[in-house]
This record gives C-alpha cells, structure tokens and sequence, in this order.
C-alpha cells in the first residue's frame, strides 16, 4: 500500500535539516525500489526548505510508521508535525480524468 508521509519542520531548523540531510537521503535510499515520490516542502519564498512529503510503498501502515520513526530527520526533531497517511494513486502522471476511478 502506498503511505504518504506529509511532515512539516519545527521553527528554525533550517541548519539542522542541512546537516543531517546526507543521513537522510541514504536512509531514503534504503526504500528506494519502493518510492513512490519524494521531495522537500518550500516556504513561500520558492527557496526554504520547509517539511518533507514522501509517497512510499509499505505493506502495512505500521511498517510504515516503524520506517518513518526511525527516519534520520525524525529521530534529530526536525519535524514538527508528522501526518501518515494511506494514499491512493487514481490519476497516474498523464492519464485522462475518464481514465481514473475514485
């Protein structure tokens, strides 16, 4: 199943997510035949790192959960807010809304 991971940065973390970020793209690494998509949240400014939001394939929510708690950036208190939810893939990169169920 796919897990969408929406987790939003603690106030000044800025530094801190920079130094730990080698630790967290080689973790993210570990799932990678499993990404789904990955990427950085950005400020309003289009430049600030603000959260991160992951779409990854568990077998189960609580895989999930285990994984993400064990995450470089969540075990340092980088984020502040973590929603884990189950994702739903029904409008894959150029298919046509009459394509898609849900």
């Amino acid at each position: 199943m796919l897990v969408c991971f929406h987790l939003v940065d603690a106030p000044g973390m800025t530094e801190k997510r920079t130094e730990i970020r080698p630790a967290h793209r080689e973790y993210l690494d570990t799932k990678k035949d499993d990404m789904f998509c990955a990427g950085p949240l950005i400020a309003d400014d289009g430049e600030t790192p603000i959260g991160s939001m992951l779409v990854v394939d568990f077998p189960s929510i609580e895989a999930a959960r285990a994984w993400i708690s064990e995450e470089p950036f969540t075990k340092a208190g980088v984020y502040d807010m973590a929603k884990i939810t189950i994702y739903k893939n029904i409008w894959p990169k150029g298919a046509n809304v009459a394509d898609t169920a849900g």
